[in-house]
């Protein structure tokens, strides 16, 4: 009987260890928070990591690699958030923006609306800020202005427009392993909700809007939600029959919080 030749053999064994790489080099599942998980969001000052929650919200370019690294090995997740919905003047990023499709302001000083339709300049940008928080070792994203075609934005934005563009920001925060939060857009949340691994909300109390959220926390899926203006004793009850990770907040998002 022939023996196999060495360059056989060799091939075998390189096919054998292809195949072995391949069952153990599969992707960590994608995080995803609980219905009640309790949660601090600071967006300025200087970070405080003392909040003994198991999820930090960041800005995902004003901290780094090893702040996250930190907040990782005192046991939280952590978010990074980012604008997917408005031009910001004050990021490195801003003059890749070509001004076509920069809208009106969104309220915010350095702000504007963004064309969202405009998805063949607004993908590969939206993909290099996921790839930022991806090599800094965030676990998940919170998109923020997710609700253009509610707003006066100087551009004639759909519903349709909305779900296409919000649809696409979840797919490339997917791609790199990242959870993803939809950012308000209440309205859209019957078609979103199987999109997105969480919610985060703004002022749903003050508004009497809470309600909406349900088709998350029904999904098995945190809803992150604050208050600006409206005290915990008039909310706090609610969100906890509704199962909301509530907070009261300043409108700078600071350290300072009053959790439910």
């Amino acid at each position: 009987m022939r023996r196999p030749s060495l360059l056989v053999t060799l091939l075998l064994v390189l096919l054998l260890a292809g195949c072995a790489r391949s069952s153990d080099d599969k992707p960590a599942p994608r995080w995803q928070p609980r219905p009640g998980t309790a949660w601090q969001w600071q967006l300025s000052e200087r970070l405080d990591t003392s909040v003994d929650v198991p999820v930090y919200d960041i800005d995902g370019f004003d901290h780094s690699e090893e702040t996250v690294a930190g907040l990782h090995d005192d046991g939280r997740k952590v978010i990074c958030y980012l604008s997917t919905g408005a031009w910001e003047e004050f990021r490195p990023d801003a003059e890749d923006f070509p001004k076509s499709v920069l809208g009106r302001g969104n309220g915010w000083e350095g702000e504007r609306w963004l064309d969202i339709r405009r998805t063949n300049v607004l993908e590969p940008l939206m993909a290099a800020r996921m790839d930022m928080c991806r090599d800094k070792g965030f676990d998940a994203v919170e998109p923020d202005n997710m609700d253009g075609y509610r707003n006066d934005t100087g551009f004639p934005l759909t519903a349709e427009d909305q779900l296409r563009y919000n649809r696409l920001v979840a797919r490339l925060a997917h791609d790199r392993g990242l959870a993803v939060g939809l950012k308000n857009d209440l309205d859209q949340i019957p078609e979103l909700v199987g999109d997105f691994d969480f919610a985060v909300n703004e002022q749903c109390a003050q508004y009497g809007e809470c309600a909406a959220l349900k088709p998350f926390v029904e999904a098995g899926k945190a809803v992150f939600h604050v208050e600006y203006e409206v005290p915990t004793r008039r909310f706090c009850a609610e969100s906890r029959r509704l199962k909301l990770s509530s907070l009261l907040k300043k409108y700078e998002l600071g350290a300072w919080r009053q959790a439910c």
